[in-house]
């Protein structure tokens, strides 16, 4: 018969006694000189006493000798144990079962005696109400009094053990710190359990073991005597103590815990049933929410199905072990095997997948029925969780880490709309080469993960981008990126939304959350409306003086649109200006080559040396065009009230001081850098404006400031950069700049100890006879601020013209603005559009009249903000009739601009434009008759001084004489021959049919690809970017898109967009947005010295080079001779050219499109039909001989100005005598200059 073998616990068909009648001395010693196995171990009480009883009949000894082999456990040296080998195995299960079953008896006979004594007392309860209601309530009151005194006591005793109850509950509960360190202590100590089970598991099933001397035995003592206590507090606190007492947990205590004092009892230990300690394993993810480490449901969920798997697993793995090692009772317990428990869960994990290996398997009977019920369960667990848990896995957020600051290197937080194309622009832009080396990373964050490409984008840019996957309104994300020491915060808009007022309230709110989390943090945010722009007012903790600026794309784009109306191409000029552009260079004579040369030129600012200290602007600005190669356009001008703002060719009144600062156009930052570098005494004499680099002197100049500052600035270190604090000057103009210059890596450099202190004698501080007329108490003819003209309310219905009515006004030399939009359109803001053209540096004569063609629905809708502007008119209708055009005389205007109000939720995005291109191409098709034979002469662009000079108020000692209008039209006639002095030039224009193709229009488009549908003859590539097409070159269409830039542009330099918005918007300021957003209309103000001072600043013009006093230098003079002479004349600062496409052909060509050249350099050779882009400066005295003209009577004027479309190009004949002319008529001049 099979006996049980050695250590390893398998058995064998002769063992170690040998024979099957060995006696029981060769048996004992057999036993101590091996160690049982698990198996063997584990055998029975029944057996071994049944086995003692026969061994009194010798007959029998022989066949019960092998049953008593069986039923010896191992004995170790130093434990002595029992020699006859008993296994106690059934002492510790009893224990277990015992105080289950009897706990469970004890509840439910309390609950028996509880449920019939509750009967028993409503029974009584009814026979006494039965005798209260026949003795009566007399008597009834006497019989009652015991009862409620024993219904208090009953409620004393309830009330004990309520609070009994609450105290435990209190105890065991996560609410409180106490509870909270209680159930993570179990919790731990399970764990610990746990462990120590796992390192009994090598050693036998049940073996002799010394409590005193067991160190694990006693660990184990210790935490079943807390699990102990632990579970009274439970028992306690719960209110259902039958369901308790079923309960897993408590399951868990009754099998694990009895079993440890029987232990200590018996000096031994039974491996048992104690790896249901794995059991506890299910509240892992209830601890981890406890500790306030599990906060979303994902992590949640992923918690709570691993701690059901693996301790289902491990539990699993224990009974097997258990029962392997042991064999079947009924077997005698011969049929075991010696597996480890690790072996036991490998058997499980190949079960519960199917697999099966074979290698092991179980070869008990009991093993064998377990793995039956489980494969059930635990294949249908694996086949459910698993599939599951790498669901959420693969699902788990990869961009949810936390950003690491890098020492010594400024982070910036992006949100908002994180698309590949917005990022894509935003990053070319950013890290462009152009600027100086930017030690900034770009921190990403959106709810969204991005796709393949937006990833890829993301990867070619890794050493400076990182993207983190959340949101701003989430306080926890924006702990992530550290936007408490990030150094800005930028938020993109969503351009082509179908509902920018729920684009801009989103974005509103992320500014909300931003400030609430750091209300110091700088953010620069893009508003699509501009009326949504005033509730970032409303924000306690935005402030533009310490950085924070809203980029609104419709002010913007519609006052780069009004400022092509006044000078068309300059929306090109200055789109292209704060844009990076690398420069591209072509060899070939072509439109494209100069294009692109001037494309390169970007904005920068940088404080001017102290060589410049002392001299005036125009002879700063014209050293730095001849000497340093720089184009310096505008200053920054401190007032007494520390408060700076942008002066734009101030003029030569305003002398340079220390530190001033100084906003250039150049290729980039580094150039700039001369105008600091400059010193007069080391670079006087050189030529090569490469080699002006710092010198000794200038080191010197600049430690002796730092050792002795005689400036009366200081510096202030603040969050972004050095505050200027300055002495005070005289100044009584608004603030438009913030006090605060960042330092940044775009062109700025860290700033002198010093700061500009300009000594401005403004004429205008003392009223002239001009400023004396305007001051009428009883009129308002500007606004409060001075900036804008102003007239009262007038009704929609009052400035609304018929088809009839508009063709008797003779409109000409006007703005017609052709409007898509309806009832349900999103509004556009056309105050912006019209605020521009109603500058204040505009006398009121120049003002152009503005026809709106569109839906009076929609106008009316609009007209709240337009009704406080003069000279607007309406023409109900819709762009696309060609009778409302020509009721309006569109051939007669000085521009026609075409805007969409629609919002186009089209999957093609080239339909998305599709309004305005089929209104540009139905205006180029139409045919008009000139029917005018004889028109006044205006030349292209402004005439400047000289062109009459037949009269000394007409010099430049008293002002520029102006024509009734500013035209920047191709299709105006060239002068071709010079009348009497004092009479108008006249033109003969043959009467022949001119097509629309002359009408100077401008476009605005949502997509970029469609620029190529606007012009049918040229060739565009649709790949092409827009800056590089043909119309966008010309100044004819304009997209929003060409707005990013100026995210990357405001945050290196904030200065840059108040530049930009000064010269777009006519002068709108903080103070006017404040009262914008308090009334939302412009307030009327009576004229006051500090109002019409407002009025004296620069506009944008275009000056025409074929008459007047720069006709000399168009027939091929150098652009460096006429920016010098302007600037010393006039005070006016040229920064580009708007010239003939083709006038580089040697060929005379018919086409009169023009294109945009930024700053050329000095040789630059100029032609006599290009336009000269200028800063003039606001003219006093040109409105007095104006100021009586009526309405009428200048409509009049205008109106027979222009009548034909024909480009003629004056004869080389008449070119040839005009010098002549014009040289006495300069001689003239002089000569009445000496007598003034």
């Amino acid at each position: 018969m099979a006996n049980g073998g050695g250590g390893g616990g398998g058995s064998s068909s002769s063992g170690g006694g040998g024979g099957g009648g060995g006696s029981s001395l060769r048996m004992s010693s057999n036993i101590h000189a091996n160690h049982l196995s698990l198996d063997a171990s584990s055998s029975s009480s029944s057996s071994s006493s049944s086995s003692s009883s026969s061994s009194s009949s010798p007959s029998s000894s022989s066949v019960h000798e092998p049953k008593m082999d069986a039923l010896i456990i191992p004995v170790t040296m130093e434990v002595p144990c029992d020699s006859r080998g008993q296994r106690m195995w059934w002492a510790f299960l009893a224990s277990s079962m015992v105080t289950f079953f009897g706990g469970l008896f004890i509840i439910l006979l309390w609950r028996t005696l509880k449920y019939l004594w509750t009967v028993c007392c409503h029974c009584g309860g009814k026979t006494k109400e039965a005798q209260k209601i026949n003795n009566g309530s007399s008597q009834a009151d006497g019989t009652l009094k015991p009862v409620e005194e024993k219904e208090e006591a009953v409620a004393a005793e309830v009330g004990w053990m309520t609070s009994v109850k609450d105290w435990a509950g209190v105890m065991i509960s996560a609410q409180t710190l106490t509870g909270r360190v209680l159930v993570v202590l179990v919790f731990a100590l399970s764990i610990g359990a746990l462990v120590i089970y796992f390192i009994d598991s090598s050693n036998p099933i049940e073996s002799c073991q010394n409590f005193y001397k067991d160190f694990t035995l006693q660990i184990d003592m210790a935490f079943n005597v807390f699990f102990l206590l632990y579970f009274g507090l439970r028992f306690i606190a719960a209110n259902d103590k039958l369901w308790f007492w079923l309960e897993v947990n408590s399951v868990v205590d009754f099998f694990t815990v009895p079993p440890v004092f029987v232990s200590v009892y018996l000096n031994r230990s039974w491996l048992g049933l104690r790896f249901l300690r794995a059991l506890r394993l299910i509240q892992f993810s209830e601890i981890l929410q406890f500790l306030n480490i599990l906060k979303t449901s994902n992590s949640i969920k992923l918690v709570n199905l691993l701690s059901i798997f693996i301790s289902t697993w491990l539990t699993a793995a224990g009974f097997i072990h258990l029962v392997e090692n042991s064999g079947d009772p009924w077997e005698n317990f011969q049929n075991n095997q010696a597996l480890t428990y690790w072996e036991c869960v490998y058997l499980l994990m190949v079960t519960m997948s199917t697999v099966g290996y074979g290698d092991v398997y179980a070869k008990t009977t009991l093993g064998r029925l377990f793995m039956v019920f489980f494969i059930l369960g635990g294949l249908a667990m694996f086949a459910s969780y698993v599939p599951e848990i790498i669901e959420l896995i693969g699902n788990r957020k990869k961009y949810g880490g936390s950003y690491s600051a890098v020492s010594g290197r400024k982070h910036i937080v992006v949100c908002g709309h994180i698309t590949l194309e917005s990022v894509s622009n935003f990053l070319k832009d950013f890290l462009h080469k152009d600027r100086d080396d930017v030690n900034v990373e770009i921190v990403f964050l959106h709810n969204i993960s991005p796709n393949l490409e937006l990833e890829a984008l993301f990867k070619r840019h890794f050493t400076q981008v990182e993207f983190y996957q959340g949101s701003v309104l989430n306080p926890h994300d924006l702990a992530r990126v550290k936007i408490e020491s990030a150094d800005a915060c930028l938020i993109l808009a969503n351009k082509y939304c179908a509902d920018p007022d729920a684009e801009d309230a989103s974005n509103i709110m992320r500014v909300i959350s931003i400030k609430n989390y750091h209300p110091k943090i700088r953010i620069i945010t893009q508003m699509l409306q501009y009326h949504n722009k005033a509730h970032l007012l409303n924000i306690p903790s935005w402030n533009w003086k310490e950085g924070d600026d809203a980029i609104c794309l419709a002010e913007l784009k519609l006052g780069f649109i009004a400022q092509s109306c006044l000078a068309q191409g300059l929306s090109t000029m200055l789109a292209n200006l704060f844009s990076m552009r690398s420069f591209i260079k072509i060899e070939e004579d072509t439109w494209q080559k100069y294009y692109l040369e001037g494309v390169s030129n970007e904005m920068y600012t940088e404080y001017l040396s102290s060589a410049f200290v002392g001299l005036s602007f125009p002879t700063v600005c014209e050293l730095c065009f001849v000497k340093l190669k720089l184009l310096m356009i505008a200053i920054e001008y401190k007032s007494a009230n520390r408060e700076s703002r942008i002066l734009i060719n101030p003029g030569n009144h305003l002398k340079i001081q220390e530190g001033t600062l100084g906003f250039f156009i150049a290729s980039d930052a580094k150039e700039v850098k001369r105008a600091f570098f400059y010193c007069k005494a080391c670079h006087d004499d050189i030529t090569d404006p490469k080699r002006i680099k710092k010198c000794g002197c200038k080191r010197l100049k600049v430690a002796a400031r730092s050792r002795y500052p005689k400036d009366p600035f200081e510096f202030k270190d603040t969050t972004h950069g050095p505050r200027l604090v300055a002495e005070p000057v005289e100044d009584e103009q608004p603030s438009t700049l913030s006090p605060q210059k960042k330092q940044r890596n775009g062109g700025m450099r860290n700033s002198p100890s010093s700061s500009p202190k300009l000594m401005r004698h403004d004429p205008l501080l003392i009223p002239g006879n001009d400023q004396i007329d305007n001051m009428d108490s009883n009129v308002k003819k500007y606004d409060s601020t001075g900036m804008f003209h102003w007239c009262a309310p007038k009704e929609i219905e009052k400035v609304i013209l018929t088809r009839s009515e508009a063709a008797m006004t003779v409109l000409s030399g006007h703005v017609v603005v052709c409007i898509f939009g309806d009832v349900s359109s999103a509004l556009i803001g056309l105050r912006n559009l019209v605020m521009p053209l109603r500058a204040s540096n505009f006398h009121y004569h120049e003002l152009k009249h503005i026809v709106f063609v569109g839906s009076i629905e929609y106008l009316k809708r609009e007209w709240e903000t337009l009704h406080n502007f003069p000279k607007v008119s309406i023409l109900p209708g819709t762009p696309l009739s060609r009778a409302d055009l020509r009721a309006v005389n569109i051939n007669l205007c000085d521009m026609c601009v075409i805007l969409s109000a629609n919002q186009n939720n089209i999957d093609d995005t080239s339909l998305q434009d599709k309004e305005c291109i089929l209104a540009s191409l139905n205006i180029k098709s139409m045919q008009f008759d000139d029917s005018i034979g004889v028109l006044q002469a205006n030349s292209q662009g402004f005439t400047p001084p000289g062109m009459d000079r037949s009269s000394p108020d007409n010099s430049p000692v008293h002002g520029m004489l102006r024509q009734p209008s500013i035209t920047t039209g191709v299709n105006i006639p060239i002068i071709t021959e010079l009348a009497k002095p004092g009479k108008l030039p006249l033109v003969s224009v043959n009467q022949e049919k001119n097509s629309g193709t002359h009408i100077l229009m401008i476009t605005e488009l949502v997509n970029d690809t469609n620029v190529q549908f606007l012009d049918q003859d040229d060739d565009d590539d649709p790949d092409t970017e827009l800056y590089l097409t043909q119309p966008f070159a010309c100044g004819t269409a304009f997209a929003v898109s060409v707005l990013d830039s100026l995210m990357s542009a405001t945050y290196f330099n904030d200065n840059i967009l108040t530049l930009i918005r000064t010269l777009v918007t006519g002068g709108a300021t903080p103070e006017l947005e404040a009262l914008i957003a308090e009334e939302n209309a412009l307030r009327g103000g009576y004229s006051t010295p500090q109002t019409l001072a407002n009025r004296d600043r620069c506009r944008v013009a275009q000056l025409a080079l074929l008459d007047g006093p720069f006709a000399d230098l168009g027939d091929g003079g150098c652009y460096g001779d006429l920016f010098c002479k302007a600037l010393k004349t006039y005070n006016m600062l040229c920064f580009g050219i708007y010239r003939l496409r083709d006038a580089h052909l040697s060929t005379p060509s018919q086409c009169t499109k023009r294109y945009v050249i930024t700053n050329p350099p000095y040789e630059f050779e100029l032609v006599p039909t290009d336009l000269i882009f200028c800063l003039m400066q606001f003219d006093h005295n040109a409105g007095q001989s104006r100021a009586s003209l009526s309405h009428s009577s200048h409509s009049s004027q205008s109106s027979s100005k222009k009548s034909s479309s024909v480009h003629s190009i004056p004869s080389t004949a008449n070119r040839q005598n005009r010098p002549k002319s014009r040289e006495s008529r300069d001689k003239q001049k002089y000569v009445q200059e000496e007598r003034l």
